[in-house]
């Protein structure tokens, strides 16, 4: 054998030792504990924070498991310390397994923390740590994380990971909710030019619950009865310069989603005054099919903010029966009542932005900049300090859509006599 193959050879073999290397550091799965939520919340008793860990069993549900698996879904643990990085070898003390942040889903923030001004400090140790993505989910929670996670106990969905995922995904595609994950919420916060909205949850519920329409509520004021789940997901925290200010409602959540072209909705579904009769309401579905025609002047005193808003609204429920889709003249005026009720709603919510948390979450931050030719000019305008003296002017464009399955129904008085 010449020399030359014998090299080959050679090299051929060392590749493959050095291929075979790579698992040197392998993991099984029984050898991690994975958490898939952690919560903050502030610890009265020290300038450290208790930390709550929610760990999910992966072999439960798989089919790997089977069926005689007597192991929990989950586990529950909290200690006080100085971050959640280091945080985790303190646990270990009490866990087996090495635990890990691969698969970190939700941070629950309790809202005591999250009004504190050191607030920011511990949530950025999240850019810190290799494992934690910038896609999970920023929660704020009315309760402490331990009691939110120990009393969230979901019928349909045992594995936690899944019941999240499928909360969060479902809330957010509603608009009752926001997409309120780590990445918006550190670009928003260092920008300084937008207030950030984060997912509002409890499961504690109020006394006597609250009466209003459908998404007029925050989480633990919808009034349940049965055997579900008593966590609910709706309205959000406001967070301004990284902490948070206020609360506002479905509602006002979903009216931030439609006037930020940045975000999205997929299945809106809500009810409006009825105009030819006013203890009834109409059930629609909202949908936005373009961008919003926005247009800012701020070269001639105070800000002034026209805002044209598209919308494609399909009449679900005819509870007047008189019958739109068969009336071109009550169509018109189905079509005004809807655009002026539609658009008072959202100059209301306006108005609060600028006097009460003295910021807007819409993203119009991002028309501003455009008109200013380098960033420290931009910057030495503050946005955010002149929002609220600006004049805001919105305007609800509406197309009427399908009128159900079946549009005409029968005449009411006719069916009466």
């Amino acid at each position: 054998m010449n020399l030359k193959k014998i090299m080959l050879r050679m090299t051929i073999y060392i590749c493959m030792i050095l291929l075979l290397c790579g698992c040197w550091d392998k993991k099984e799965l029984e050898e991690r504990a994975y958490v898939i939520g952690l919560g903050l919340a502030k610890n009265h008793e020290s300038n450290k924070i208790d930390i709550t860990f929610l760990i999910a069993n992966p072999e439960v549900g798989s089919q790997q498991s089977g069926s005689g698996s007597k192991e929990p879904a989950r586990e529950i643990i909290t200690i006080t310390a100085n971050d959640f990085i280091t945080a985790r070898n303190t646990a270990n003390a009490i866990v087996a397994r090495e635990l890990t942040y691969d698969l970190l889903r939700v941070f629950v923030v309790s809202e005591q923390l999250a009004g504190d001004k050191d607030f920011i400090r511990y949530i950025y140790d999240a850019t810190k740590d290799r494992e934690i993505k910038r896609d999970a989910y920023l929660i704020v929670s009315k309760e402490d994380p331990r009691v939110f996670f120990t009393n969230n106990k979901p019928k349909l969905e045992t594995r936690p990971h899944k019941y999240f995922q499928f909360m969060i995904t479902r809330g957010i595609e509603t608009g009752l909710i926001p997409d309120s994950d780590l990445h918006r919420f550190f670009r928003v916060t260092e920008s300084d030019d937008d207030l950030f909205l984060a997912m509002y949850a409890t499961t504690k519920l109020e006394k006597g619950g609250k009466r209003g329409n459908e998404d007029e509520y925050l989480a633990g004021q919808i009034d349940t009865e049965g055997t579900s789940n008593q966590t609910q997901f709706i309205g959000a925290a406001v967070f301004k310069e990284g902490k948070m200010i206020g609360k506002i409602t479905g509602q006002e959540t979903r009216i931030s989603v439609l006037l930020d072209d940045t975000a999205e909705l997929n299945d809106v579904l809500t009810t409006y005054p009825d105009p030819f009769n006013k203890q009834l309401r109409v059930a629609a579905r909202v949908i936005k099919k373009q961008n919003n025609e926005i247009n800012i002047d701020i070269k001639h005193g105070p800000p002034k903010i026209n805002v044209t808003l598209p919308l494609t609204i399909e009449i679900l429920s005819d509870p007047s029966m008189v019958n739109y889709g068969a009336h071109e003249d009550k169509k018109n005026i189905l079509k005004k009542h809807l655009e002026n009720v539609i658009s008072k709603k959202i100059e209301a919510f306006v108005n609060k932005t600028q006097t009460e948390f003295k910021g807007e979450p819409f993203t119009w931050s991002a028309e501003v900049r455009k008109q200013f030719k380098t960033i420290p000019e931009y910057k030495k305008y503050n946005w955010m300090k002149v929002y609220p003296d600006a004049r805001v002017d919105i305007k609800a464009d509406i197309t009427l859509g399908e009128f159900g399955k079946q549009e005409k129904v029968p005449n009411l008085e006719e069916l009466r006599d």
